[in-house]
């Protein structure tokens, strides 16, 4: 089997605080993460070249023939081709951008970074493909990937019938996966796909508008009001209203408060009643933290949330503002909008932070990990730790 190492570019700075915890090919952006989306393109052995703090978790492995493609880019049938194409020695690159490159021999198992790679052969694509670039394209990119990746799953296979207690409009347009359970829901398919994974479950009165993908294992609470383009990953349990917006998995907004425009990275947790806004009150372009220019950059969106990293939470009633960005590990609660950019490990809200304590925030992430019959382990212990020390200066109160 072929040899495939995903590798994070520059791309990795633009898409914080997501990947504090995750190689950028790990990300979820339609229905399956960028890694799922290449191993249903090209059949092999996948591991990653990232940080190296993360590359205990996510190791990268080196065979006699490899393949390393730059994680930020989504697959599609030229790409695939054209790398596929690659004699050894050769790259592939657009207008300056790295997509692949074919190295043999075990020299590469000394690369720690796509700057290691040795000169080589360029080979100019000619052909389009998806990017991401910044936080926010996980949402705003979201509606065309849901439908490549419905295609992509779905063609040739037949859909699980849907309960005729729903009202449907469309059906042709919704996949059901085996297990997957809807009751007294209404399901309009006219403007983009639906796609309900294994064992995934609709509790009545959900009203779901596509494009819309819900993981394996996940709910949608009674009453839950979804409009496209919307993500739910696996083991996700999501209520109230939703639009737009990407949860990668393993997080819960479970109760009524309104989620738009925005991205929740894994084991996170929204109180109930809690609300973002996703447009100003003068209608400009929203400005959002960026941790490659540290400071507050244009999105270019008029329409932009909340960005959460991994194992962040808030209390009920949280209330935040256009554009905010929280790092990992942050709990936020109290009354009134906390600032724009939460820290890494902050603890607090509107009337100030300190310092989460990384021996209570890892404590949490245990109790969080059991409840999902997972083991926060050695490894996730470290990766907190290397994020706790590295973010401090963030952190200055």
């Amino acid at each position: 089997m072929m040899n495939i190492i995903l590798f994070d570019d520059e791309a990795r700075a633009g898409l914080l605080p997501l990947t504090f915890t995750r190689p950028i090919s790990e990300l979820r952006i339609g229905i399956l993460t960028i890694r799922a989306k290449w191993q249903k393109y090209i059949d092999g052995n996948y591991s990653w070249l990232t940080e190296k703090y993360l590359s205990e978790k996510y190791p990268k492995k080196v065979g006699p023939k490899n393949i390393f493609i730059n994680g930020s880019v989504s697959p599609n049938l030229l790409l695939k081709d054209a790398i596929l194409s690659l004699k050894p020695g050769e790259q592939l690159m657009k207008s300056g951008l790295l997509l692949a490159v074919h190295a043999e021999g075990s020299a590469a198992m000394d690369y720690q970074s796509m700057a290691d790679f040795p000169p080589s052969k360029v080979v100019e694509f000619k052909g389009d493909f998806m990017r991401i670039r910044y936080a926010w394209d996980l949402f705003s990119m979201n509606e065309k990937a849901i439908a490549e990746d419905f295609h992509l799953i779905t063609a040739g296979r037949k859909s699980q019938s849907i309960s005729s207690t729903n009202r449907v409009v469309n059906a042709a347009n919704i996949f059901l996966e085996e297990g997957a359970k809807a009751e007294c829901s209404i399901f309009n398919a006219g403007a983009g796909f639906i796609y309900l994974d294994r064992d995934s479950e609709v509790m009545e009165g959900s009203m779901v508008r596509g494009s819309f993908s819900l993981g394996e294992h996940s709910q949608l609470k009674m009453g839950a009001k979804i409009y496209g383009a919307t993500t739910i990953g696996p083991h996700c349990k999501v209520g109230g209203e939703v639009n737009n917006s990407v949860i990668a998995g393993y997080s819960n907004k479970a109760h009524d408060g309104f989620l738009g425009n925005s991205v929740l990275g894994e084991w996170c947790n929204l109180g109930a009643d809690s609300n973002n806004s996703n447009l100003k009150n003068n209608y400009s372009l929203v400005k959002v933290w960026s941790f490659e220019e540290e400071s507050y950059i244009n999105s270019g969106l008029q329409f932009c949330g909340l960005i959460m990293g991994d194992h962040s939470k808030c209390s009920i009633n949280t209330m935040f503002n256009t554009g905010t960005v929280v790092g990992v590990s942050a709990n936020i609660f109290g009354n009134g909008f906390p600032q724009k950019y939460i820290p890494s490990f902050s603890w607090g809200g509107s009337e100030g932070f300190s310092t989460y304590r990384l021996e209570e925030a890892t404590e949490v992430a245990q109790r969080v990990f059991e409840r999902r019959s997972e083991k926060f382990d050695d490894v996730e212990q470290r990766i907190f730790r290397h994020l706790f020390d590295s973010t401090t200066i963030h952190r200055a109160w």
